[in-house]
């Protein structure tokens, strides 16, 4: 009873602080005052789409919150600061706990501060030190300073994996990979058969991480008049890393302590009160720019949102569980105030037959209405093949894409339970093959019939990317096998149509229905209600803060490793990321 008592006291206070945690991480109106300066400082965690967990951005195990900021409000309070005559300019200031997911993010991220500067409002941006991402995302501002004693990571990209085969082997654990010959670039099973890469899988992701640098260093080099040759010159020899090199070689405007920047802002005409500066962050700003109400009653463009993992199934979380997805396509389909579809993909892959599911809605879609696709940071494997149906697609120039391929694995734990635990399996059959994975190895009728899965799946997409990209079955094999590309690459060889981001897919949808000014965008967001779906979320949000704090750094990696093993079956995955430091 005692425990029953106790029990039941720790619940209730746990669910009180749970809940005061979540009206913490609320949106909070604030008073936006003139001479205001807009202050992105990454306080928020600027995220591809809207996440449908309730308990998104809470630390279950500090109840600490850090809000959530989807690109689409990011755009619409960029666009209307630009507008807004109460603020006079933006301070980068990127020291918060957030940040950016994703590289594509940090890139569309740029172009609408760019888009800001036409407005004649500056920019100016301060750090104490600059990763490679907050660098580049800095390079827009008219000013760029730095703390004197402060420096700037600036040494190019590199794109590692991690290789498990050594550990298998040491645990007796047996990986079974079924592959295409004809897919030599799809590597996402490499790490648990080889021990580093293969040429095939070298070559794609070093024209891969070259293709990108390129886009991101040259994008510095426009912004801040560095000749590409002394640039890559700086950049292999790490001659930018302390801060009076920065300023010596033109990447800063000079050497600042923060109290300092009162003088720039004066300099470019702010007014203060009483000698302060009124600041209003990114977030506090977005929570002044409600939905757009304007001509209530005009026809619509919907986004709807495909972002994470896709996964058989219906359910909601980080993943895209393609019933449910189908069926937001479907209702989307029918929905007659909906003139136009903008989706933005941002996965990659998983299930082929949750991805065909998909792809078939796709298909219906774009039979009834105008589809654009507009593509984050990943769209590649199952993530492509639910884009290829679309009318246009538009990727960012960092969005990594492409990996048409598919493959097979199971993993089988018998000598590792064997060897290691003592545990044996036994049994009895009706038919030759009915034991599948069971007590003996796979036989050769039953690596037949897996293989005629994968081969039937690999026609089926690329037949399906021919006959959605308009493009030659012939032309689609060359430039498939697995192989991944950058986005920029990816215009060149036919798998995109243009370079952009989400405004631009927006517009190209707008045109495509021919509705001119009268339209409203909206989102199409399907969020899980009532207590189980918020004990489903906490559940595993307390399970993923419980393995954090033990793996700590190690975190990534290890969900790196169980997204993959969690690929049992056909498959079709691509397991890279390209991501600024």
């Amino acid at each position: 009873m005692l425990a029953v008592v106790v029990g039941t006291v720790l619940v209730f206070f746990f669910w009180i602080f749970l809940l005061l945690g979540i009206a913490g991480s609320m949106e909070r109106s604030v008073g936006v005052y003139p001479e205001s300066i807009l202050k992105i400082d990454f306080s928020e965690v600027m995220t591809d789409a809207p996440s449908s967990d309730p308990l998104a951005g809470i630390d279950v195990l500090t109840l600490q919150s850090t809000p959530q900021l989807p690109l689409f409000k990011v755009l619409q309070s960029l666009e209307a600061a630009a507008a807004d005559e109460r603020i006079k300019g933006i301070y980068l200031r990127m020291n918060g706990v957030g940040g950016i997911e994703g590289t594509a993010l940090l890139e569309e991220l740029r172009a609408a501060l760019e888009e800001f500067r036409q407005s004649g409002k500056f920019i100016v941006a301060y750090n104490e030190t600059y990763s490679q991402g907050q660098y580049y995302l800095a390079s827009v501002a008219d000013r760029i300073y730095l703390q004197p004693e402060g420096g700037i990571d600036w040494s190019g990209l590199a794109s590692n994996v991690t290789f498990y085969k050594g550990l298998l082997d040491k645990l007796d654990l047996k990986v079974e990979v079924f592959r295409p010959t004809a897919c030599p670039y799809k590597s996402a099973v490499e790490p648990f058969i080889l021990s580093k890469m293969s040429p095939a899988n070298r070559e794609q992701m070093q024209e891969l991480v070259n293709s990108m640098w390129s886009t991101i260093s040259g994008d510095v080099c426009a912004s801040r008049g560095i000749d590409s040759v002394q640039m890559r010159r700086l950049t292999d020899d790490l001659k930018v890393s302390l801060a009076d090199e920065a300023l010596q070689y033109g990447f800063v405007d000079g050497l600042l302590y923060e109290d300092q920047m009162e003088d720039v802002f004066a300099e470019l005409g702010v007014e203060s009160d009483g000698g302060d500066y009124r600041f209003v962050t990114l977030g506090e700003y977005a929570s002044q720019v409600g939905a757009d109400l304007k001509n209530i009653s005009a026809d619509q463009v919907a986004i709807v949102y495909a972002d994470g993992q896709i996964v058989d199934g219906e359910g909601y979380g980080r993943e895209i569980y393609g019933n449910t997805l189908a069926s937001t396509l479907a209702d989307v389909r029918k929905d007659d105030r909906v003139k136009a579809v903008v989706v933005r993909v941002n996965s990659p892959g998983g299930s082929a037959l949750a991805s065909d599911v998909i792809w078939r809605e796709m298909e219906l879609l774009r039979a009834e209405k105008p589809v654009i696709v507009s593509m984050g940071s990943y769209a590649a494997s199952g993530g492509y093949y639910i884009s290829c149906p679309a009318d246009v697609i538009v990727a960012d120039r960092l969005t990594l894409t492409g990996s048409i391929g598919v493959f097979g694995m199971i993993l089988d734990p018998r000598d590792a339970l064997k060897n290691k635990l003592g545990i044996t399996i036994d049994g009895v059959q009706s038919n030759t093959s009915s034991d599948f994975l069971g007590k003996g190895p796979l036989t050769p009728v039953q690596r037949a019939m897996v293989m005629r899965g994968v081969d039937r799946v690999y026609e089926t997409f690329t037949k399906d990317v021919s006959e959605g990209r308009n493009l030659p079955l012939e032309r689609v094999l060359e430039i498939a096998g697995g192989r991944v590309w950058s986005g920029e690459a990816a215009l060149g060889v036919g798998l995109v149509d243009a370079l952009g981001g989400l405004k631009m897919a927006i517009a190209l949808a707008v045109d495509k229905a021919g509705l001119g000014e009268n339209y409203r965008v909206v989102e199409v967001r399907e969020q899980p209600t009532g207590l189980a779906a918020i004990l489903s979320t906490l559940n595993l949000s307390l399970r993923t803060a419980f393995t954090r704090s033990d793996l700590g750094g190690m975190m990534k990696e290890y969900e790196t490793v169980r997204e993959a093993l969690s690929q049992q079956g056909i498959v079709m995955y691509s397991p890279y990321r390209v991501e600024l430091r």
